[in-house]
């Protein structure tokens, strides 16, 4: 089992940014694509961006489009959502999400495309 930890949620005013990291054990980060997913009050978890395990694609929800930033940094087992101009609508829980397989396309925007799961970290924007 691999364990997922995200951190850096928290309260922010709208126009704001944040910035979420979610680590990985060392040894497979490298080899996993990773995703970030949020759930808002009332409403199902949806999709918000992912990264291949190789870096170089990414794919991200239409209303995150220029606002939002997914990254990975391998020598730190670590992924990152960079999160500017948040808008109220921003407000929801956000996982980090993982998986095996080696796909050379982002765009996995399903969650049973996944094999593990964060706890999930608390994004608030008050307007």
């Amino acid at each position: 089992q691999v364990q997922l930890v995200e951190s850096g949620g928290g309260l922010v005013q709208a126009g704001g940014s944040l910035r979420l990291s979610c680590s990985a054990p060392g040894g497979i980060f490298s080899t996993l694509h990773m995703a970030w997913f949020r759930l808002a009050p009332g409403k199902e978890r949806e999709f918000v961006a992912d990264i291949t395990w190789s870096g170089d694609r990414t794919t991200y929800e239409d209303s995150v489009k220029g606002r939002f930033t997914i990254s990975r940094d391998d020598a730190k087992n670590t992924q990152y959502l960079q999160m500017n101009s948040l808008e109220a609508g921003d407000t929801a829980v956000y996982y980090c999400a993982a998986a095996r397989g080696f796909s050379a396309y982002s765009g996995m925007k399903y969650e049973h495309q996944y094999d593990y799961w964060g706890q999930g970290t608390q994004v608030t924007v008050s307007s």
